[in-house]
């Protein structure tokens, strides 16, 4: 195991920018972990993060680094792609504090930004002025202003509003030995020597730079020609941190099209859609995108073919966005352009949220090809290459060439407008870098064969910096350096990047990472049995720190939303856990570090939908707990509410008298402490009778032991929380099937997932329930006959988790293809179908605040529940997260300050805003109990509402 302490040059300069800087400043394993990557291939963990507070404390760090001699990176929402983010002394992240729009005026569509606002908080402030920013890149929604003045960034809409370049006005900067200036137009004065080394070489930077749009390796040197106004902001932009540090941006705005349509065009191959662009262009389009048959296989192979909408037929295609002041001017644009695709192959999306989905594939495109349609891991650093429009269909075919000579495979998407191609590649990196560094000299030299350049939009950073010499002749890479010089003498910004660049092989964190095959948890299968695998799923594109809840994109990550610190985002925690297998910074997963990365994950599972990578961050903290206490003595609450299956079935031998004996507040407050949990928490109230032992259950018991499938035969799976906490619901689920037409079976015999042992950890423990639960569902799934689950956690288990534990049983696969919803199997998502004329009860009058739980909208989709509320009439509103009570980790100890400022972002609003009279509607008995804890609020299952309303009028 790699020594994991700390040496006294770190701690010396943690403590002297803490003596100089008001922000944060921490020098901690997990935190150096949490920063060591960003979304690059390369593994560089710094000495100290620090997060400044305003501009000066900013400009307090960037002077205490140099008086230490400390080399700094400028971080922003850590999503590069080329390793640009990361460095080995201090890192500064400015997205925690310096995040404000300072001004924003209408009039000269002009904001004054600080660099750790989000992009997206920009658009939101701008767009009810009916402005934007114009580039947009994939990263919107976490990606900072000077993440994008670092890289300049570009975006879908770079076709119309230019790259970051174009919108930048004014910068306020401080360079490298430490001189603020303000870059402006006209303003290469700002930097002595500037001016005569610009004149000493006009017509070296006039032949070899600015060719083509996106032009952007390297520095862009023609911005300083007196012919172009000698923009000095205008050239910052770009130079990756390397030159100076920017402390506040005046960016302009644009306006937003009143009306936008979208349109799909198919062809034969990508290179076939390359070859229409030009004319395509010709005619003024806001965007067109590009998308290879390869991605949406692999999106197929990930998601399913209800994640791909509608497409033309083809193998490659083109996304085109019209904008303009009226329907009838789109429309007419857009007709000009249909005549000029050369392809009769068109789909044009009509309905808005078809072509927001249109859109999500291209924007998700990053961590979607972080595994190959086969599953194997594809890497960036080739991603970001761009050649003249007018040569893309070229290039792409001989890119095709170039990828076949190197036995590798990759998923081509990108920014077809301006003749950029991102594209992973399944390079085996697991071992070393030599097959990397082979493809990347070829792939270079091809590029700039076709006039291109090695990064249309993120840079060189430590992917390309090396490869410069194939693009710029010695004179210019020397020019590079003498301007690095005037503006960062001692090279201490970002070295390494651009001038002098490491080499492209060096630092990969892949091969640094030993493999981890699987044990007695979780089977990792579709990681091929590698913990390691699976954490490296974590292509680093940041998703998890999107604001999730205010986009209504999706759940994840609760507690990130709540606390802003990559600590808790799945990305952090990724890389957390990344560093406690390869021991180089945190020893192993016993360690403290992994405990207190892991501490507020909720176990949500929403990361294993939201993220494009495909991540299982409950999954990967179930296993760590595993491996930590296998064997040992376990937290307390891992034997209270850890074993609460088990509790119940002794409670429920005399749930009367336990609830008697607990009623006293000073005993529930006893017990709720010696378990482990939060005294502000209490222990529910039992069932009076456990499901199991209710007339309705036993009346339907007897044909279970014959299970032979029938017309509409199907098996109620009463799961011990439900049988315990709340039997009502399984009787209503009994009635309301029975309205359907269905014959309703219960087991002889009780059977539990044991989701609370997995979400402890105990896997040895939730594999032995796992199997006595297949000895009662698995000749019921055999047989065919479906299984309707009742607690969302619960039938998300047998759905995933199920067969991730007992891989090789056969019943399991059978059970986990064969457990459906109550909504899903009366919307005929199941073999068997409700009776023919069956319509649900109508819930005209009925306005819900509806709260889809975590697993169910992770595992089993929300889906049939929304239709099946919009068939009966329901008025609904959805919160958009977590309950943030998320079974036992809400009740734990330490977790309660967290658990309801998670209920903040969406479910308390939700509550206190609903009409009078609204109903609160929960399938999961922990937002039913977080709901009634937090706002007195007593919630019911979809199939109480419904069995209140049976025998009502019908249409």
């Amino acid at each position: 195991m790699t020594d994991v302490t700390i040496a006294p040059e770190q701690t010396a300069l943690a403590a002297h920018l803490r003596a100089a800087v008001a922000g944060e400043v921490d020098d901690s394993p997990r935190r150096r972990a949490e920063y060591s990557t960003d979304a690059s291939n390369y593994r560089v963990p710094p000495q100290v993060v620090v997060f400044p507070r305003d501009a000066e404390d900013l400009m307090a760090a960037l002077s205490a680094a140099r008086e230490a001699g400390a080399p700094v990176t400028m971080r922003g929402g850590g999503t590069s792609v080329a390793g640009n983010s990361i460095g080995p002394s201090v890192v500064i992240d400015t997205s925690r504090h310096m995040n404000a729009v300072l001004e924003l005026d209408p009039q000269t569509r002009t904001a004054r930004v600080q660099p750790g606002l989000i992009l997206g908080d920009l658009q939101a402030a701008a767009t009810p002025h009916g402005l934007r920013f114009g580039p947009d890149p994939s990263t919107t929604s976490r990606a900072t202003l000077g993440g994008l003045i670092g890289n300049n960034a570009c975006g879908p809409h770079a076709v119309a509003y230019g790259k970051t370049s174009d919108n930048v006005i004014s910068l306020e900067a401080i360079t490298g030995d430490g001189r603020q200036i303000s870059a402006t137009r006209k303003g290469t004065h700002a930097i002595a020597g500037l001016d005569e080394l610009i004149r000493a070489n006009l017509a070296l930077i006039r032949q070899e730079f600015g060719r083509f749009e996106r032009q952007v390796s390297g520095y862009s040197l023609q911005h300083l020609l007196p012919e172009l106004g000698g923009d000095l902001a205008k050239f910052l932009v770009g130079t990756e941190g390397t030159l100076a540090t920017t402390v506040e941006a005046t960016v302009a705005l644009v306006p937003i099209a009143p009306v936008r349509l979208t349109v799909a065009f198919g062809y034969d191959d990508m290179p076939s859609a390359a070859d229409a662009v030009m004319p395509i262009m010709a005619h003024g389009p806001h965007a067109v995108e590009g998308l290879d048959a390869r991605l949406v296989d692999r999106i197929r192979a990930a998601k399913g073919d209800a994640a791909i909408p509608a497409l033309p037929a083809g193998a490659g295609w083109l996304f085109v966005e019209v904008g303009a002041d009226t329907e009838d001017e789109a429309r007419e644009i857009l007709g000009r352009i249909r005549a000029s695709a050369g392809t009769t192959s068109v789909t044009v999306v009509e309905d808005p949220r078809e072509a927001a989905q249109l859109w999500a594939i291209r924007a998700d495109g990053a961590g979607l090809a972080g595994r190959s349609a086969d599953n194997k891991e594809c890497w960036p650093g080739w991603e970001d290459a761009a050649v003249p429009p007018e040569k893309l269909g070229t290039y792409l075919r001989d890119f095709d060439d170039l990828m076949e000579r190197h036995g590798v495979t990759g998923q081509p998407f990108g920014h077809f407008g301006d003749g950029c191609i991102h594209v992973r590649l399944d390079i085996p990196l697991q071992q070393d870098g030599k097959p990397l560094r082979a493809f990347m000299e070829d792939a270079a030299a091809l590029v700039t064969s076709h006039g291109g350049s090695l990064s249309g939009e993120h840079g060189d950073g430590r992917a390309r910096g090396e490869l410069l010499h194939h693009m710029y002749s010695p004179d210019a890479i020397d020019l590079f350096g003498q301007v690095k010089a005037l503006f960062d003498p001692a090279n201490a910004l970002n070295p390494g990047i651009v001038v002098d660049p490491a080499p492209l092989d060096l630092d990969l964190r892949r091969p640094a990472a030993p493999a981890t095959p699987a044990t007695t948890g979780f089977a990792f299968l579709h990681d091929h049995g590698d913990m390691t695998e699976a954490l490296h799923r974590c292509t680093g594109v940041g998703k998890c720190r999107a604001d999730a809840i205010g986009s209504g994109s999706g759940f994840m990550c609760p507690s990130y939303t709540a606390t802003k610190d990559e600590k808790d985002v799945t990305r952090g925690r990724a890389r957390v856990l990344q560093e406690a297998i390869n021991g180089q910074l945190i020893g192993g997963l016993a360690a403290p570090e992994v405990r207190e990365s892991l501490d507020l994950c909720l176990s949500c599972k929403a990361c294993s939908t939201d993220c494009p990578s495909g991540i299982d961050m409950a999954a990967y903290k179930s296993e760590a707990l595993h491996r930590t206490y296998q064997g040992k003595i376990r937290p307390v609450t891992h034997y209270s509410i850890g074993w609460l299956p088990r509790w119940l079935k002794v409670i429920g031998l005399a749930p009367r008298l336990i609830n008697t004996l607990l009623k006293p507040a000073w005993i529930q407050k006893a017990a709720v402490s010696m378990a482990g949990m939060d005294t502000r928490r209490h222990l529910p109230t039992f069932s009076a009778t456990p499901f199991r032992r209710s007339a309705v259950a036993k009346a339907r018991r007897a044909s279970a032991t014959t299970p032979q499938a029938g017309e509409r035969r199907v098996v109620l799976w009463a799961d011990s929380f439900t049988d315990g906490l709340d039997s009502e619901v399984p009787a209503a689920i009994v009635d309301v099937l029975e309205d359907a037409g269905f014959e309703v079976v219960v087991p002889e015999q009780s059977a539990c997932c044991g989701v609370t042992m997995i979400s402890t950890g105990q896997l040895d423990a939730a594999r032995k329930t796992l199997g006595n639960l297949l000895q009662v569902l698995g000749p019921v799934a055999v047989n065919g006959i479906p299984i309707v689950g009742v607690e969302p956690s619960c039938t998300a288990v047998l759905r995933s988790d199920l067969v991730e534990l007992l891989p090789d049983d056969p019943r399991a696969r059978a059970v986990a293809g064969g457990t459906y919803s109550l909504a899903e199997v009366l919307t005929g998502r199941a073999p068997v179908k409700p009776r023919e004329g069956w319509v649900p009860p109508r819930l005209d009058d009925v306005t819900a605040v509806v709260q889809p739980h975590c697993h169910q909208y992770s595992v089993t989709g929300f889906g049939a529940d929304r239709e099946l509320l919009a068939q009966a009439g329901a008025t609904v509103t959805e919160t958009a997260g977590c309950c943030g009570l998320a079974g036992n980790w809400g009740t734990e100890k330490g977790h309660y300050d967290t658990s309801v400022a998670v209920a903040e972002n969406s479910l308390l609003p939700a509550l206190r805003s609903a009409p009078e009279g609204s109903v609160y509607l929960a399938d999961g008995i922990s937002c039913r109990t977080q709901a009634e804890d937090l706002a007195g609020e007593r919630g019911l299952h979809l199939a109480q509402l419904l069995a209140q309303r049976l025998g009502g009028t019908r249409q």
